[in-house]
């Protein structure tokens, strides 16, 4: 194929000549997956995630180490800390609450911001464009491989919290923010459940930053936009006089994951959190789609 006919697949609104079948529409997920997993920035963030509950855990144990009790209260996100010394499962929960409002949010921020923007400044874009994939199934393919990384980060913050809590503490039977006692098993399935809850609390910042990766060819630029949009969000969420547009705010539900340890489960603010990232998803994404399918990926 000529470069003047590839150029012509990858101007906006040019089509596939074939339609591309689902079975080549999942190896195209699969290598995403793949790419995206083996960089060295990939597996940093993962990292960096993993070592948030090592850190909580030792620290938790060596200021308890003399019998004292880790100072925490009121049942709500990072509040769970008082309870570690008498369930490590509860490490989960912790490292959960104090990942959630910075540092997972930024590794899935870096992630989307570099989906689209950092293929077009690295020039292969254009030929990813040029195999039967259609930009509106590329744009969802690389939605799709940041809400895996979603759910990855989520879990491996999840896994080395109850690895280290394990370790570090007893594990048992644990009590609810409501007071009631329920089984280990049953709280592991909390943790799963919590886990999951908290993984699409990111589906937001997931499409915002998609949106932000279609506006640039940068990647590096796309990335410092998405991050720096997440922490202004995270801090007119802060501002008391601003409490009118705060339930707006993607972040403001974030911690509402402390409610699935009530016995019963609290819906209410999981609901409101759940269609607050579903509107963000269409508003952004429908943005994204709209910026990428007009899009000059030759210029």
């Amino acid at each position: 194929m000529s470069r003047a006919e590839a150029a012509d697949l990858a101007a906006p609104g040019a089509d596939a000549p074939a339609r591309p079948n689902p079975l080549w529409s999942l190896g195209l997920l699969r290598n995403e997956l793949a790419v995206t997993f083996r960089r060295w920035r990939t597996l940093a963030l993962l990292g960096v995630l993993a070592a948030v509950p090592v850190l909580v855990g030792v620290a938790v144990r060596i200021e308890t180490g003399d019998g004292s009790q880790v100072a925490g209260g009121g049942g709500e996100g990072p509040a769970f800390i008082a309870q570690i010394t008498n369930n490590g499962l509860f490490l989960v929960f912790t490292a959960l609450a104090a990942t959630l409002p910075f540092f997972l949010p930024l590794a899935v921020g870096v992630v989307a911001g570099d989906a689209i923007a950092g293929e077009s400044g690295s020039g292969t874009l254009r030929y990813l464009l040029v195999a039967p994939a259609g930009r509106s199934r590329l744009l969802l393919t690389k939605y799709a491989t940041v809400m895996v990384f979603c759910l990855a980060a989520t879990l491996v913050v999840a896994a080395s919290a109850l690895a280290v809590g394990a370790l570090l503490f007893p594990l048992g039977d644990l009590t609810t923010i409501s007071g009631t006692e329920i089984t280990f098993t049953e709280g592991l399935g909390r943790a799963l459940l919590i886990a999951v809850a908290v993984a699409l609390s990111l589906t937001g910042v997931a499409a915002l930053g998609l949106f932000v990766s279609t506006l640039t060819s940068s990647g590096v630029a796309a990335m410092a936009t998405t991050v720096g949009l997440l922490i202004t969000v995270q801090i007119v969420d802060q501002i008391p006089q601003l409490h009118a547009v705060q339930p707006y705010l993607f972040p403001h539900y974030w911690l509402s994951f402390a409610d699935l340890m009530r016995q019963p489960v609290y819906w209410d603010d999981l609901v409101k959190n759940l269609e607050l990232q579903a509107l963000y998803v269409a508003v952004f994404g429908s943005a994204a789609w709209a910026r990428f399918t007009t899009k000059d990926i030759t210029a």
